[in-house]
């Protein structure tokens, strides 16, 4: 509290010990960083764009974290500041923000059981195509996983039980299918687990076989 620390690594290993460096007003963590040529073999030049957009993407994830990134290249000179109060709320706005949104605000649920905790967001818009993105431990899992297939058929069992209840569907009518139920969806899922198994070459797939249960019974 109050003090300014530095410490210095260089290839995962320690080459500078924790130092004292003041005392300060400010609290959070500053990295800097070099990209090293040998590790970073296709090239050592950053795009703005990208890392904008991650950060954004981390911003989204984190409700109510402020990141900033600042682009010092003379060349270039920019500095973007991220904060959503909203969360994965406002990450689902930003997406459907040129659409014909069908409903406001986007629906928002949270649940959490064994130190697991599990956020998802969604909102339908006119259109026929379906956005569903999740991620696990702020990381994208582009192949999706057991939480994204656990809120799939939740979302499918509880619009078609609602359906029936409410005497929308003839008795002789089929249940409407999976991606009936996700046309015009745009959706978050995001789980933050203490032990995550991700699956595949890229491991970007999550096969947490508890996230499913989790995620399915939030609804």
């Amino acid at each position: 509290e109050g003090q300014k620390y530095y410490q210095r690594f260089e290839r995962g290993d320690v080459v500078m010990d924790m130092e004292e460096q003041g005392e300060t007003d400010y609290r959070g963590t500053i990295v800097h960083f070099t990209p090293d040529p040998q590790i970073f073999t296709e090239t050592t030049e950053f795009d703005f764009d990208t890392l904008r957009t991650r950060t954004r993407e981390l911003a989204f994830l984190n409700r109510g974290l402020t990141i900033s990134i600042e682009d010092k290249r003379e060349e270039h000179k920019v500095r973007k500041d991220f904060h959503y109060e909203g969360g994965i709320r406002s990450y689902v706005e930003h997406l459907n923000k040129a659409k014909d949104v069908i409903h406001e605000p986007p629906i928002y649920l949270e649940g959490e059981r064994d130190d697991i905790m599990v956020e998802i967001s969604m909102q339908y818009n006119t259109g026929f195509s379906s956005n569903i993105i999740s991620f696990a431990n702020n990381i994208h899992t582009y192949e999706g996983g057991t939480h994204e297939s656990g809120f799939k058929t939740a979302l499918t069992r509880v619009i078609n039980d609602y359906a029936r209840r409410n005497k929308l569907f003839k008795d002789s009518d089929d249940n409407l299918s999976g991606e009936d139920v996700r046309e015009g969806l745009t959706a978050i899922i995001s789980i933050k687990h203490p032990d995550p198994q991700f699956e595949g070459q890229t491991k970007t797939k999550l096969g947490n076989s508890e996230a499913r249960s989790i995620t399915d019974k939030l609804f």
